[in-house]
């Protein structure tokens, strides 16, 4: 992929919001929406209406002791005129 985009996000509820023309990818902590709306036109060829982003900060993680951090993600839920085409789905999964 692009270096804003790192991947799409297979969760139940992306998958259940796709029907709608909505895609979710983790994108870098730096990527504003200009930035994301135009990778995605770039990717996959299609017109982005709209990019909605949330960022998620690690979270404390323990194992006896020790306490670590998952790491920090972005995420953003782009809408898109039409459903992509074939070839380019594909190379997302």
């Amino acid at each position: 992929m692009s270096n804003v985009i790192h991947r799409v996000v297979m969760t139940e509820k992306s998958s259940g919001i796709v029907g709608s023309h909505k895609y979710t990818f983790y994108v870098d902590l730096t990527a504003n929406k200009i930035q994301i709306r135009q990778a995605i036109e770039k990717l996959f060829g299609v017109e982005v209406l709209d990019v909605n982003t949330v960022k998620l900060p690690g979270k404390a993680r323990r194992r006896g002791k020790i306490v670590g951090h998952t790491s920090p993600r972005k995420k953003a839920i782009v809408t898109v005129k039409e459903t992509p085409n074939e070839e380019s789905l594909k190379a997302l999964y």
